[in-house]
């Protein structure tokens, strides 16, 4: 044996199967039509696709598949190669570096009788040896992603295991009826029945011709399949489950019904048979929610609910309509309603997991809908993969809303709702509105709120008999925006912070609010009381000597606090809420004793430029109420031009104040926003947008304010305590608003001295309003509508 048969030995089964892998390439470059029809074709004829068709449609459609099989025959052999041996042994010699099997079969060219060059030759030979025992058959490469660009064969492969899985073999050999015109089958069953329950439930097919004995339990709507192969006759079909009502005749060939009730189903004839079918029934899904929801501090609504089906719910939805027979018809709810569609909301599903029995919770914010805090039905509703529908009670609530705890912001959320209940009732609103805005001392706390009121007080007199419902939401939305102004205060001030969660958890437990709520309120309210504790206690490290001259003051350690707040809320949860009412008020008086003096009496440094400040404040609000009466005019021109002026002398006048304290940044910063809101003020007032003159005019007055605060703060840190905002140099005379008014203190506009008039004193007042009042009613110059006000405030007294 030769040294080249002896290396060709060692490797025959890697040549081996290479080689086999070489035929396999090329079959299946030239035949792979020809196995992707045979496939395809046998599981159509496994589905029993043939059954369905008519019979002119499948002779076209065998003919079509034979001549399809012989051109891909033709194509086949024409394009295959008989791979041969050699081939198999290049492929593999190839696929070794150096290509070590060609190396061994050559022959030395020269220096074959030099014994080195020929020791060489040998090591080389004997080096490429050993890389060719090693070599491993080379796996074939079809490449028929280039020839199949539809993959085509993927789909026939995927087609056979579908059809092995779910079809039946037996259903191939019913083309043979097409030969002997509808003869019988020399082999397989001469009937084939199947049960197909409906794919939502999970249940698997049922081959009839398998069961033989006992019942058969199936879902209700699946699906009966009877395929009858006998000649024409011989078998024949009685069933009492589908309770179908079309004629069907018995000896059909292929009957579908579905199952819809329990019965049997009998195959009559040669190797005939019978079943009793038990359907299981399919029940409605069912859903639930509770007695009452929850709500939010911010409004927002919390809807628990339970839902449970045979095999699954699909869908949920939650349907919210007005209860009308339970709403209270006062006020603004006399009138008629606008029709408004009913509320539909998607209930929320397990994203994963069993949907055949869960619980969830619809949050939604419904705050800002017309239907909140109204008496509103819920209905509940959930369907199934069968369109079967469960309806839950109706639930009779008050639909959640925010709670506004200010009154005058829980007044106008009450406008906006009548508004928004009818737009006739937009003339009696404009009129609330104005009666707010006629005397708004004690009222607003926001000079930007008031400001805004009054300009959509103004828009809404105007358009009251057309208003169309875009504009009515739009006035909806501010009213909404002015409320929230006046419900959240300023939340820059530690005080107002701590009196507003007062107020508010007050509120909350005289109107019975729920439990989750007040315990909501009673945490805000212990966060803006340690704040506030904290902000005393920074204020007493910068300046210990105004703390010193503010003489006898009430201590109150954190623990008694924190004593006190545990006590309100063991009261509240015991249901002892009076109790808690009057802990909360002996609270209130404790933290108003706690208040750092800022003011004093003395006058030292900044003091002129503090006055002077003061007085530009003053000027500015006198001339945002001329601005408001201008907006009113019929012929607004001229007087925007005088007050575009007054605007300007106003802004040199701040930027000319005289000293002011040092060390207040922050004070000079809101005094540069202040003049910049004003310059804009004067430009606004000279393009004749009166009410963008108005919004920036209240700017520059919080600024200045804020201005004001800012100085106050620097004077007491400096150890001069002598600024007092409330002082002008009048001798201790109170100041007044442009109007005549007492003003406040802070922000507010008038203050609380009217309230402790003796009674001759309100009279007096009282009588003087009247005479006002008769007296701008009877001016002509006036427009129409203000005079129809004025006399229709007369009627009233």
């Amino acid at each position: 044996m030769t040294g080249n048969d002896t290396i060709l030995k060692r490797l025959i089964w890697p040549i081996r199967l290479t080689w086999a892998g070489l035929w396999a390439e090329r079959l299946s470059r030239s035949f792979w039509p020809l196995w992707t029809i045979a496939l395809l074709t046998f599981a159509i004829l496994a589905f029993g696709v043939q059954d369905q068709l008519p019979l002119e449609v499948l002779w076209a459609w065998m003919v079509i598949v034979v001549l399809g099989g012989i051109a891909s025959v033709v194509y086949g052999i024409r394009t295959f190669r008989r791979p041969r041996r050699a081939e198999a042994i290049a492929r593999l010699d190839a696929a070794m570096p150096g290509q070590p099997i060609a190396a061994w079969h050559d022959t030395q060219a020269i220096g074959a009788t030099d014994p080195a060059s020929a020791a060489v030759w040998q090591a080389h030979r004997e080096r490429m040896a050993k890389r060719a025992a090693a070599a491993r058959a080379v796996p074939p490469r079809p490449d028929l992603a280039a020839r199949d660009p539809f993959a085509l064969r993927y789909v026939a492969l995927t087609a056979l295991v579908a059809a092995l899985m779910f079809g039946s073999v037996w259903r191939v050999a019913t083309v043979s009826d097409l030969a002997t015109g509808g003869a019988a089958a020399t082999t397989g069953p001469q009937w084939e029945a199947w049960v197909q329950p409906p794919s939502y439930t999970g249940k698997p097919s049922l081959y009839l011709n398998d069961l033989t004995a006992g019942p058969v339990d199936a879902p209700q709507g699946s699906r009966i399949q009877i395929r009858l192969y006998g000649a024409p006759g011989a078998l024949t079909v009685d069933e009492t489950v589908s309770a179908r009502t079309e004629a069907a005749t018995a000896s059909d060939p292929r009957q579908d019904f579905v199952l819809n009730r329990s019965g049997t189903l009998t195959i009559a004839g040669n190797d005939g048979r019978e079943w009793s079918l038990r359907m299981i029934p399919d029940m409605p899904p069912r859903i639930s929610g509770p007695a009452d929801m929850e709500r939010e501090t911010s409004g927002e609504m919390r809807l628990p609910f339970q839902a449970e089906d045979d095999y699954g719910v699909t869908a949920a939805n939650a349907t919210i309509a007005l209860d009308m027979p339970a709403i209270d018809r006062r006020y603004g709810l006399t009138v008629d309603p606008e029709a408004r569609d009913p509320i539909t909301l998607d209930l929320p599903l397990p994203i994963a997991g069993d949907r055949r029995k869960f619980s969830e919770v619809l949050t939604q914010d419904l705050a800002q809908h017309p239907f909140a805090n109204l008496p509103v039905t819920i209905s509940l509703v959930a369907t199934d993969a069968a369109g079967q529908s469960g309806t839950a009670e109706p639930l009779h609530v008050t639909l959640p809303g925010k709670r506004f705890f200010d009154p005058l912001a829980s007044a106008l959320i009450e406008m906006r709702r009548d508004l928004l209940w009818s737009r006739a009732n937009a003339p009696r609103v404009g009129e609330v509105l104005r009666a707010i805005t006629y005397r708004p001392e004690g009222l607003f706390t926001n000079e930007r709120a008031f400001l805004r009121l009054r300009v959509l007080t103004r828009e809404l007199s105007s358009q009251a008999t057309t208003l169309t419902p875009e504009a009515r939401d739009g006035i909806a939305a501010q009213l909404w925006e002015i409320a929230l102004l006046i419900e959240e205060g300023n939340p820059d001030s530690a005080l107002e912070r701590m009196r507003q969660a007062q107020d508010r958890l007050s509120q909350a437990m005289r109107d019975g609010a729920d439990p989750s709520e007040i315990e909501d309120l009673m945490r805000d309210l212990r966060e803006a009381t340690d704040d506030y504790i904290s902000k005393l206690a920074e204020d007493a490290r910068q300046n210990p000597d105004s703390q010193q001259a503010q003489g006898e003051t009430q201590e109150l350690s954190s623990d008694q606090l924190q004593q006190m707040m545990d006590r309100i809320q063991q009261l509240m949860n015991e249901g002892r809420m009076a109790e808690a009412q009057q802990l909360m008020e002996q609270l209130r008086q404790l933290m108003d004793n706690l208040q750092v003096a800022e003011g004093g009496n003395g006058e030292g440094s900044g003091q002129s430029g503090m006055q002077g400040l003061q007085q530009t404040l003053r000027d500015q609000q006198e001339l945002s109420d001329d601005a408001f009466r201008n907006l009113q005019d019929a012929d607004p021109g001229q007087g925007s031009r005088d007050l575009a002026d007054r605007q300007r002398a106003l802004r040199d006048q701040l930027g000319e104040l005289g000293d002011l304290p040092d060390g207040a940044d922050q004070g000079q910063q809101s005094l540069d926003r202040a003049r910049r809101a004003m310059e804009q003020a004067e430009q606004a007032l000279r393009e004749g947008d009166t009410s963008g003159a108005l919004d920036r005019q209240a700017q520059a007055m919080e600024e200045m304010r804020e201005g004001l605060r800012q100085f106050d703060q620097a004077l007491a840190e400096e150890g001069n305590p002598g600024s007092d905002t409330a002082e002008d140099g009048n001798d201790g005379a109170p100041d007044k608003d442009p109007l005549g008014r007492a003003t406040g203190e802070g922000r507010r506009i008038g203050s609380d001295d009217n309230l402790n008039q003796s009674e001759d004193e309100l009279r007096r007042r009282a009588e003087e309003l009247l005479g006002e009042i008769r007296r701008r009613s009877g001016e002509q110059s006036r427009p129409e509508a203000e005079r129809d006000y004025l006399r229709r405030l007369l009627d009233f007294f």
